[in-house]
């Protein structure tokens, strides 16, 4: 889908389907060593931008909360994102 575009371009979305690809490929085992490495380390990149994506929204999602004076507990969402909008 969007391999090779640069991460800071990619949306949240575009990025997770990326990652779920990486996933997949590497699980499948039929890749050479040197095209494995570079998906990993692609793989490792995308967790890194979706992650701090996240946390980054939390804490907006938490500043709304604190100024509506509500006391709603955020959910933790450290744990991988969601992939089931991927069709398949």
């Amino acid at each position: 889908m969007a391999e090779g575009k640069k991460i800071e371009d990619m949306s949240f979305k575009e990025a997770s389907i990326e990652l779920e690809q990486i996933v997949r490929a590497l699980e499948a085992g039929d890749l050479e060593l040197e095209d494995a490495l570079a998906r990993y380390s692609r793989g490792v990149e995308l967790l890194k931008s979706l992650r701090e994506r996240l946390t980054n929204a939390e804490q907006k999602v938490q500043v709304l909360i604190d100024e509506a004076g509500t006391a709603t507990p955020v959910t933790d969402t450290t744990a991988a994102p969601a992939t089931n909008f991927i069709d398949e």
